[in-house]
Formats: structure tokens, C-alpha cells, sequence
């Protein structure tokens, strides 16, 4: 199984989102073959997710005060 991020898009009044070429030769995808697609949609962690706000890091940790 290979697992890739593709963005959806509006046709006509369907969403569709596209293999990218990589993932169809990996696989060796044809035209006209069934696939099977689980669909997820990416989760974001808190840290990281807003540009001024860095991933979590050793430092970030509370010192106990004494």
C-alpha cells in the first residue's frame, strides 16, 4: 500500500482527487482498473500547525521551581 496527500477538487458536482504519477507507476495503476481508496483527511498537531509557533522541543518542557 502506498500512501500519498493529494488536494480534492470540484467537478462538475462531484469531488475528485488525482493519483499522483509516482504512487501509479509504484503500484502499476491502468486505466479502467479498480483501486481501493481509503479516505482520511490529514490531522495537523497543535505545535507547528501556526507559522510563529514551532514544533514541541526539549527546551519548551516546564523546569520544576524549587
Amino acid at each position: 500500500m502506498t500512501k500519498a496527500l493529494t488536494r480534492a477538487k470540484r467537478v462538475g458536482g462531484s469531488i475528485m482527487v488525482r493519483l499522483p504519477k509516482e504512487v501509479v507507476q509504484q503500484e502499476d495503476i491502468h486505466e479502467g482498473e479498480m483501486v481501493e481508496v481509503d479516505v482520511r483527511k490529514p490531522k495537523k498537531e497543535w505545535f507547528g500547525s501556526t507559522p510563529s509557533v514551532g514544533p514541541f522541543v526539549h527546551d519548551d518542557e516546564l523546569d520544576t521551581h524549587e
